[in-house]
Order: C-alpha cells, then structure tokens, then sequence
C-alpha cells in the first residue's frame, strides 16, 4: 500500500539527522572538556566513541532492544493465530514477513524495531495476546507493520541508543568538571565560562535528547494508527485494542524511559499519568487516538 511507505524517505533521512546532531553534540561537549582541563585526549576520545556509537546505533539497535525487554524469538509452530495474522497482513502491505518476538509480561503491549525492512522485528506481550480478540490483535499488528513501513523503527530505535548514551557522557563530564578542575588556562575568566558552560551542556544535553524523542514519538503513533487502520480496513479493531490496552494500570516489568516511545502504549502503565513520568509521556492520550480512528475528533 502506497500510503504506508509516505514517510518512509524522511525517515531515512531524519535518522541521518539525529545520528549527525549527535555526533556534533557528543565532539562539542568533549572540546568543552578538553579546553577546560587542558587535556586533547579528551576531544579525541569524544570523537571516537561518537563514531564508534553511531554505528552501533544503526547497526546493532534492534538487538539491544529485544535484550532490553527479554523478548524471545517464536516460530510458527508455538502462535499460528499470531504467525498466520503477521504473515497475512505483511503480504497485504507489501511486505516481508518480520521476525516475531514475544515478551513474558501480562502487561499488554507491542513494538516494531529493526533498522530496515529486511531486519524488521515485531515483539508482542503475552499479556496482549491474552487479552485481545482477533480483530483487535490485526488492528495492533497492523499498526506496528506501518511503523516498519513507514522505516519509523529505525529512527525511532536509533534514539533508544543516542538517547541513553547522551545521558551517560553528560553525567560522565559533569563529573569531570567537578573534580578535574580547569588546569592550566590562558585565561582564568575564560576557564571559568568555559566550565560553566561545559556543564550546563552537559546538562541540557539529555534534556534535548529527551525532547527529540517525544517530537518524534507522538507524531508517528497517530500517523501508525492511521496506517494501520487503512491496512485492516477495520478501524474499530485497533480503537477497541487500545481502550483494552489502557485499562491495565500495572507497568511493563523491564519498562524504562530509554524504550518507552517504542511500545504501541506507554510501558508504564498508571505511573505514566503521575510525577515526572506525566512530564514526559511519550504517547498521545488514548480518548484522542480512539477518536482520531473513529473519525470524531
């Protein structure tokens, strides 16, 4: 279908985007540094781990998700519903036939990841599968078939590593700046403004990493849902699943904020709408996806 693969190029290319801002992000905070404590080990060390992590990002992001939430790979023999339901709507969109991935947990939920097509992956919770009828499971693998359509995945799984990775170097060069000093500056006033600089960097580096990351999440669950429904050409199936997916209020057992924007649902449950985790919600609320599908915005 023509209508899934809309997106699909801006998504290659944002992808390169976020990769390349990363980069520059992660060099900048390292010359910071090396200014600041006199030390250019520091800006070389910078580049090679932004490089080393942009190709790990792309390459290797799938399979540190699936490590992240426990997911195992199934076979036809163990689901045929959910088997023959994956296969039958991928040759409807004109796609190949992901791998399928199933996590222990009763919190239902789903999520599509892979850097391509070729390495596509579709994981759902064995909560999902209990809960819902089969109108409702085509309806949420439908949705996650137009995330790989759409190369949404890719994007949206490169973040979980930039992400998270960002988040780690800034803690690592506050603690730098704490405790390493500035060495010996030309210039103390401009040591000075450097360190703080430096460290409110540091600071607003996962912060803006965060709200990539949210931009990038809301959007695609709309345009996922929308997708979906025109693949099952049944769009009740997918608002029902998602009314059902809401009513669970306990959270994913292995939910964490670095994944949270890859599930069809917030992972964590009744915590998502309490204290910083409403903050930073990664999911537009269910009674407006619900009616955006029913067509009564």
């Amino acid at each position: 279908m023509a209508s899934i693969y809309t997106h699909q190029d801006g998504n290659v290319r944002k992808t390169w985007f976020l990769m390349t801002i990363f980069l520059v992000v992660v060099i900048g905070v390292g010359f910071a540094f090396s200014y600041i404590m006199n030390a250019p080990i520091i800006l070389w060390i910078a580049v090679g781990i932004s490089i080393f992590m942009n190709i790990g990002a792309y390459w290797y992001s799938d399979r540190i998700v699936l490590k992240m939430t426990g997911a195992r790979e199934v076979k036809r023999e163990e689901n045929r519903e959910l088997w023959n339901i994956v296969e039958n709507l991928s040759i409807t969109a004109g796609l190949k036939m992901p791998k399928l991935y199933i996590i222990e947990d009763s919190a239902p939920n789903a999520f599509a990841t892979g850097r391509d097509e070729e390495h596509a992956v579709v994981a759902v919770t064995s909560g999902l599968l209990s809960m819902l009828d089969r109108n409702e499971l085509e309806g949420v693998i439908a949705h996650e078939l137009s995330h790989i359509g759409n190369r949404d995945m890719l994007v949206m799984t490169v973040v979980v590593v930039l992400v998270g990775f960002i988040a780690l170097i800034s803690d690592f060069f506050i603690r730098m700046s704490l405790y390493g000093g500035h060495g010996n500056s030309r210039d103390n006033r401009l040591g000075v403004f450097l360190v703080i600089a430096g460290i409110v960097l540091a600071i607003l580096s996962p912060i803006i990493a965060k709200l990539i990351q949210l931009a990038i999440s809301r959007k695609r669950e709309f345009l996922a849902d929308a997708s979906g429904a025109l693949l099952t050409r049944y769009p009740e199936g997918l608002a029902s699943a998602l009314l059902k997916i809401s009513t669970y209020k306990a959270p994913m057992k292995r939910a964490n904020n670095a994944t949270a924007h890859l599930f069809i649902s917030n992972p964590f449950g009744a915590e998502a709408r309490k204290g910083l985790h409403k903050f930073f919600m990664t999911h537009p609320p269910v009674v407006e996806r619900v009616a955006a599908l029913r067509g009564s915005k």
